[in-house]
């Protein structure tokens, strides 16, 4: 025996397989001895599986991990017990761990829609504008002359149609996104997960490590006369008398260094016992491996001269046979088993025996056992699981299981969580399904049970091919297909493996199933906003625009050149930015379902909305310029007029677009901290323009009266009240239907 680094097996070596390897390739036993795999990194399984020599075996032929009593071990796996010997068949991508490495490397992750979107609107807007830039130039220098003059209105009117804000907004809003997620302890990994987290309709999830904890605990001890006790009633309680012997025996019977799942369960709970049966039942003499011919495995300890204590425990059935169960006690005894089965309980049967003599039986048949009861494990449920599958129905979500456990383990846990247990689909069902007929199954099924990591990716397939917006939640390698493929792939950071990562969209730093919701919460606060600031966006330079078209058609002094527009930018940047992305979210945000994401971002209701803003504001702030202009006003104080009136009509529109369903009254009582850090800045600023003779002098402004000052608020008053009239009984189902 030699060791060597794993990347240099190849096939055709033995390898020798101990407790606490991981196994570096794909092979086949020879030799086997109690020998036990941790293969939940390839199916999902939440419990080791036993593995036995195999006659007349083609090594060519198919292998799958998952499943008791086979012949194949595989790469990346864990020995929890028992040794072997196994030859090599396959190494690196030819192996069940490197095939979902290929299938990986053929996927591809959807590209951001919101992106294609934006830059497509600015294109258009930007060819608009200059279009129109140089129709302004050419006209005014035809019709009034001073080519200088007309480059500075060409410059002002692109200005003002230019909408430079758009990526702004996009690359604000998916920054600060990212960073609101991740105080809800989610990782984000890619920015098209944010913009598609408030259009998920399915979520598909695993259930070992995302579900459950990931960990075996024991959930109840029952005795021969039926009494039973669950730890998890009273969890600071110590162990009950009448159950003390059946878990003493329990831990007796398992390793005392263990890496089973299942002993190291039985040693956690022995500090609830009033003590530990080590200490009272001295050393370990004598260990009896569990066979195939017999599913048990059994433990002497000897203290002095005192009688040795047997300790056995193992499948329920290879306990009935050392004890010598009559029919009747057989049959109470299976019955009790299946009862607890059918509560997801991986069920144990544990007997004990005293020996007096001083040589060993050669079995464990050679001792007179009596049967001590029953001890169910089982991987609990996540806290606020149940929860948090309430609050995605109420948002229009469906929940899939999707496992590699059993179908009764499945059921049992979907069941505690809320979900439809009644239509259990197998992986065998699965391979006998056409792609119809799995449409057919998946309009019902909620619960996937001993599923293959290639069947995981087809259910997340035809989910998408039916028009579904998928998120997969994982955290095994075998995991990592369904979660790239996935629109959003949600890995475990906890207790997820690294290729699980790497594949996923978002992490969950705690492992919490329900930061999912949380996330979906944000997401759907995120969007929301983005289409507020999208739609202010798209209100705002209508009547900066028409500002700086409207004095050339009529022959009025200009009113608006690059400075000015300036400032009104320095105003509309961080508000579409800082202010509509710090919005709070709407009050039935997780009460509506899912948005089309077929829907683009910029609707026809978000853009007709937009305009019907955009216009009212100019037909109030325009009017208000000619009736100026026709009353004689000097040109430095209509200029002066007009602008503070642009002005408050703008800031009107941030409150016109702070809610869809919200009133006028709670739009504007409505906290937000960043909003009100820029109307005093916006303030500051026009009072230093008014007041402060240099700033006057370079805005060429007139001094405005008290009276004046109450006209422009008038004039954004009115487009408020306008406005909300209009949202109220117009526009308002349509603008929240496009969310």
């Amino acid at each position: 025996r030699i060791r060597i680094p794993g990347r240099e097996v190849a096939r055709g070596d033995l390898i020798v397989l101990g407790e606490g390897d991981r196994i570096p390739a794909d092979a086949v036993l020879h030799e086997a001895s109690d020998l036990q795999a941790d293969e939940s990194l390839l199916t999902g399984e939440s419990v080791p599986v036993r593995k036995a020599v195999g006659n007349s075996i083609d090594i060519d032929q198919p292998r799958h991990p998952g499943g008791d009593d086979l012949p194949y071990v595989f790469s990346g796996a864990l020995i929890v017990r028992g040794t072997g010997v196994a030859e090599v068949v396959a190494t690196g991508s030819r192996s069940e761990l490197g095939k979902i490495g290929q299938t990986l490397n053929s996927l591809d992750s959807a590209p951001p829609r919101l992106q294609a979107q934006v830059r497509r609107v600015v294109k258009i807007f930007a060819l608009g504008g200059a279009a129109v830039s140089a129709v302004v130039v050419l006209l005014y220098g035809l019709l009034r002359g001073g080519w200088f003059d007309a480059l500075l209105a060409g410059i002002a009117v692109g200005m003002s149609m230019l909408p430079e804000e758009f990526p702004v907004v996009l690359t604000v809003f998916m920054a600060m996104g990212a960073w609101r997620i991740s105080r809800a302890r989610v990782l984000t990994r890619r920015a098209a997960a944010i913009e598609t987290l408030g259009a998920a309709t399915v979520l598909c999830t695993d259930k070992t490590g995302t579900l459950t904890q990931n960990r075996m605990t024991i959930s109840e001890l029952r005795l021969a006369d039926g009494a039973r006790w669950r730890p998890a009633d009273d969890p600071l309680a110590a162990v009950p008398a009448d159950f003390q012997g059946l878990l003493s025996a329990g831990i007796l019977g398992s390793a005392p260094d263990p890496h089973d799942p299942m002993e190291k369960a039985f040693h956690e709970l022995s500090g609830r016992l009033s003590e530990h049966p080590r200490v009272s039942n001295g050393t370990l003499a004598r260990a009896y491996p569990l066979r195939p011919e017999l599913l048990a495995m059994s433990n002497a300890w000897r203290k002095g001269d005192a009688p040795a204590l047997i300790a056995a425990k193992g499948a329920p059935e290879g306990i009935a046979e050392l004890c010598r169960l009559d029919g009747g006690a057989r049959v109470a005894m299976l019955a009790a088993v299946e009862d607890m089965a059918g509560q997801g309980m991986r069920v144990l049967g544990v007997a004990r025996a005293a020996f007096d003599g001083h040589a060993w039986p050669d079995s464990q048949r050679g001792f007179a056992f009596a049967f001590a009861g029953l001890i169910g494990l089982a991987d609990p449920l996540r806290p606020g699981v149940p929860e948090a599958v309430r609050q995605c129905r109420a948002a229009g979500i469906r929940v899939v299981m999707i496992t590699g456990d059993y179908p009764a383990t499945a059921a049992a846990i979907a069941r505690a969580a809320g979900l439809d247990a009644s239509n259990v689909v197998t992986g065998e069902d699965l391979a006998a399904l056409d792609e119809i007929g799995l449409a057919t199954r998946l309009k019902s099924a909620t619960v996937f049970a001993r599923v293959m990591p290639n069947q995981k990716l087809r259910i997340v397939t035809a989910l998408q091919t039916k028009g579904e917006v998928v998120a997969m939640t994982g955290d095994g390698v075998n995991d990592a297909p369904s979660l790239k493929a996935a629109h959003i792939g949600i890995a475990m950071g906890g207790r997820g493996t690294d290729v699980a990562r790497e594949a996923s969209s978002i992490v969950l730093l705690d492992d919490d199933f329900g930061s999912i919701v949380q996330a979906v919460r944000l997401g759907r606060r995120i969007y929301d906003n983005l289409r507020k600031a999208m739609c202010f966006i798209i209100a705002v330079h209508i009547p900066i625009a028409g500002m700086a078209v409207l004095p050339l058609i009529l022959g009025f002094p200009l009113i608006l050149g690059p400075m000015h527009i300036a400032f009104i930018e320095m105003v509309i940047d961080p508000v579409c930015t800082l202010v509509f992305e710090s919005e709070t979210e709407e009050d039935d945000i997780m009460r509506r379902p899912p948005r089309d994401p077929a829907a683009p971002l910029f609707t026809t209701a978000t853009v007709a909305w937009g305009l019907v803003q955009g216009f009212v504001v100019l037909a109030l702030v325009g009017g208000l310029y000619v009736a100026a202009v026709l009353r004689g006003m000097p040109e430095t104080e209509v200029r002066a007029l007009t602008f503070f009136a642009l002005v408050f009509a703008s800031i009107s529109l941030v409150f016109v677009n702070r809610s869809y369903g919200a009133s006028l009254i709670k739009a504007l009582l409505r906290p937000n901290r960043v909003l009100a850090l820029v109307l005093a800045g916006v303030v500051l600023m026009l009072s230093l323009t008014l007041l402060w003779p240099f700033a006057r002098g370079l805005f060429h402004f007139g001094p405005l009266h008290a009276d004046d000052l109450l006209v422009t608020l008038g004039a954004g008053a009115a487009a408020l009240l306008i406005l909300d009239i209009v949202k109220l009984f117009g526009l308002k189902r349509d603008l929240k239907a496009g969310g």
